[in-house]
């Protein structure tokens, strides 16, 4: 059977390979120095923001991939960040993991990711591999490591934390203002006409939780509403935990007409919770939650949360990770809190 294709033609090896896209081609492109661009790539140089676009667009026209291990050998590092979460399967995490990785991979860094599954032990020990690995920086996302260890680290390797307010040498933190965003949550209940709101909180020596908790008291007190022990609950920051503080809430008899809860999902399990006991959200308790996880728009109800961009602080997180290790103190702020109003908050009826 007569093959459908051509013979090779004997000494040719086909069509000759694209030629791959060098530094000096995308500085010739951007109309600037090879060193310039290689010193905006490393972000080792603060330029004008229509000279970063124009050496971007030459990057992006001609696919530019720098060749890692030839820059690291050149800038003596391994351009390798460490991140520590505490759930990487997290809907909440998973969020800030994105903005990091989208951020350092835009400046030619690789992120390596270990979970710290809120236990300082294992903290500890995603620490001690990161710098055995020779990581040139650290992200931690929040967890239970004491200040103490965290400053002792810094002395090793460049360290940025979220989660608490914490000063340094080779140490910077990002704090979300916790108390004020449920400050924000628990006046827009009052101001619907709510006085027994229920509150679920995290895990009880987690200082997210801490702080959520004292703005929820800190509105009921600027509202003049006393607060009542027997409307709080504590849950685990998951759906399950959710379920399980608001049976036990409904369960004490203790009335109230709404619940804020300490992230979204615990606010989820919550909602299943009120519905398996024949509640209506919010017609019977209105439910608002923390974080604006992408899927609260779509629950139903879709949910009132407090919105804190975690992909923001990832992408914030790492900007400041890739100065200190410039030898650049940062000056990056935390992405402000805002209330988002949807249908599971109403009016008391």
């Amino acid at each position: 059977m007569k093959s459908k294709f051509p013979a090779p033609t004997p000494g040719k090896s086909g069509p000759r390979p694209r030629q791959s896209a060098t530094l000096r081609m995308v500085a010739r492109e951007a109309g600037v120095s090879a060193s310039t661009v290689s010193r905006i790539i490393n972000g080792t140089v603060n330029v004008s923001s229509g000279l970063k676009h124009a050496v971007e667009a030459a990057i992006a026209k001609f696919d530019f991939r720098p060749n890692a291990a030839a820059r690291g050998l050149a800038l003596g590092k391994t351009l390798t960040i460490g991140v520590v979460a505490q759930a990487i399967d997290s809907p909440f995490y998973g969020e800030g993991l994105r903005g990091i990785e989208a951020y350092l991979r835009q400046r030619g860094y690789a992120p390596l990711f270990m979970s710290g599954n809120w236990h300082e032990e294992d903290e500890e020990r995603c620490m001690r591999e990161f710098v055995a690995r020779g990581v040139d920086g650290i992200i931690v996302f929040a967890g239970r490591l004491s200040d103490a260890k965290l400053k002792l680290y810094a002395k090793e390797v460049s360290i940025v934390v979220t989660g608490r307010r914490l000063r340094g040498p080779g140490l910077f933190s990002l704090q979300i203002d916790d108390r004020h965003g449920a400050t924000l949550a628990v006046r827009h209940l009052i101001e619907a006409g709510h006085r027994r709101i229920a509150f679920i909180a995290g895990s009880e020596n987690h200082p997210d939780a801490v702080e959520r908790f004292e703005g929820y008291k800190k509105a009921l007190e600027d509202a003049g509403i006393d607060f009542d022990p027997k409307l709080a609950a504590v849950g685990d920051w998951h759906e399950e935990g959710g379920v399980r503080a608001t049976l036990e809430l409904l369960g004490s008899k203790t009335k109230f007409t709404a619940l804020f809860c300490v992230n979204d999902q615990t606010a989820y399990g919550a909602c299943l919770a009120l519905y398996r006991k024949g509640l209506s959200v919010p017609g019977d308790v209105s439910v608002i939650g923390f974080d604006d996880l992408p899927s609260s728009a779509y629950r139903l109800p879709p949910l009132t949360s407090v919105r804190q961009s975690i992909g923001e602080l990832g992408d914030r997180s790492a900007q400041a990770i890739l100065q200190l290790i410039a030898g650049r103190r940062p000056r990056i702020d935390p992405p402000p809190v805002e209330l988002v109003i949807r249908e599971s908050t109403d009016r008391r009826r």
